[in-house]
């Protein structure tokens, strides 16, 4: 009964969008429709409008239909060693994303623990922090580029672990900033009685402290790495990943390739997000903590 409950609205949401995809399908796709049937001297029938807008090979907008068709012929019909498959372009995604993910952690957590432990760091490093955040990273990324490949990181690997870096570290810095700063005074004093030195502070008592806001952080950053390896593989012209193949469907009017190439994004970033979760709740029980 609850499973019915907790289904139902997310059909209901999906239906209706399903109903105005398909609907804004036959609208934009129409005008092609009709410009043919001009040019032939016919009146097309509703029906036959409704058909050809179902079909077309280079449509507007593509029908959900034939996205899903799109995506079968790309992942499961492609072998995985071609680059014209998805899993091939997703599993170059999922690489950088995870070294952009990685890094964000270490930088985003050696950050908060400077910010937190030192008043110098804290009002030097937070407000650059924030500013970072303000600049487009489409903007950054090729400068990131030329940067990388100044310093003799040939490979694009390193500029979209960047970028991804760039765009995951934030979410985990304040996360840790405010998990790491959630002892209150008389838990601090209690421990300086004790005779506590500075380092078994910050291991005994804020770290532990600041694990409920960290796995908080994770999934945020995860999904803002996702999306740095994309725009990473969209601006540094990449011919490979998930965001190449978009570009390239965008540029060379296909957009099968483009919108498979988007769903697919999508389906493995909530894979990734999930995952995260999964992962999120199994240290929470070997720490002792409560799974939520």
């Amino acid at each position: 009964m609850k499973l019915r409950q907790s289904a139902f609205p997310i059909l209901t949401v999906i239906a209706a969008l399903l109903v105005v995809w398909y609907g804004a399908t036959i609208k934009m796709n129409s005008t092609w429709t009709y410009d043919q049937a001009a040019r032939a001297g016919t009146e097309p029938s509703f029906s036959e409008v409704v058909s050809d807008t179902m079909q077309q090979s280079r449509p507007l907008l593509p029908a959900p239909h034939q996205v899903v068709s799109e995506l079968w012929k790309t992942t499961v019909e492609k072998k995985i060693t071609s680059k014209r498959s998805l899993v091939y372009q997703g599993i170059i995604t999922l690489k950088t994303t995870l070294w952009g993910f990685t890094l964000g952690i270490f930088i985003g957590v050696s950050l908060a623990a400077i910010i937190v432990l030192s008043r110098v760091g804290r009002l030097s490093l937070m407000p650059w922090a924030i500013i970072s955040q303000t600049i487009p990273i489409v903007a950054l990324a090729p400068m990131i580029v030329i940067l990388s490949n100044a310093a003799g990181a040939g490979t694009l690997l390193v500029p979209k672990a960047i970028i991804a870096a760039y765009l995951s570290f934030f979410p985990v810095m304040v996360s840790m900033v405010k998990g790491l700063s959630s002892p209150d005074h008389m838990q601090l004093d209690l421990l300086r009685t004790y005779g506590a030195r500075p380092n078994a502070v910050f291991w005994k008592l804020r770290v532990p402290a600041s694990m409920p806001y960290f796995f908080a952080s994770l999934k945020v950053s995860v999904a803002a790495a996702f999306v740095g390896a994309v725009v990473g593989e969209l601006s540094t012209s990449a011919i490979a990943g998930l965001g190449a193949r978009m570009l390239i469907g965008s540029q060379f009017g296909e957009p099968m390739i483009m919108w498979a190439a988007l769903f697919a994004a999508a389906i493995l970033a909530g894979l990734l997000i999930f995952t995260v979760g999964g992962v999120e709740k199994i240290l929470r029980r070997a720490m002792g903590g409560r799974a939520v």
